[in-house]
């Protein structure tokens, strides 16, 4: 893309192409994440912890994230075969807790602006977000090889690293 239309189009007014440029394609997304939360029995994917509530994140990743190329296999029919899967929405922007600090739409929803490693400012590249250790690329195990039970030995700090 040849505008920086990132700095004078709010995410609300971006049209399908501009949308999907600004994901920074990190796959922080693609982690599974536990919500400490004694109060709630029914969570769903988008709600709000309590305030007492803990997000924790793991290094066990969705079966259909590539982690070297940090990418879904099946990105148009994710939603399909991974029912808990939240695809980022306009509408659904303002519950976007859930996404890590580094998160491009997160970013921008919070007035931050597109980070120095973005692809977007390197070129389409993902290489500088790949060396500056913001992708999960080598850091995950994907989730049909781990025992979800067991989440708690998974648990990772570093998707709450930002950078920038």
């Amino acid at each position: 893309m040849a505008s920086k239309f990132w700095e004078d189009t709010a995410l609300d007014d971006m049209n399908r192409e501009q949308w999907e440029a600004i994901c920074d394609g990190c796959a922080k997304c693609c982690l599974h994440k536990f919500i400490e939360d004694d109060d709630v029995d029914d969570f769903t994917p988008t709600d709000q912890p309590a305030d007492d509530g803990h997000l924790h994140y793991t290094n066990i990743a969705c079966y259909l994230l590539n982690d070297k190329q940090c990418a879904c296999t099946a990105y148009l029919r994710r939603s399909e075969l991974v029912p808990d899967c939240v695809t980022l929405t306009k509408e659904n922007l303002d519950k976007i807790f859930f996404m890590p600090p580094s998160c491009s739409y997160r970013r921008l929803h919070e007035g931050k602006g597109l980070a120095s490693w973005h692809p977007l400012l390197n070129k389409g590249k993902k290489s500088k977000m790949h060396l500056d250790g913001i992708s999960v690329r080598n850091r995950t195990l994907n989730e049909n090889d781990v025992n979800i039970a067991d989440f708690e030995d998974y648990i990772v700090t570093w998707p709450l690293d930002e950078i920038e």
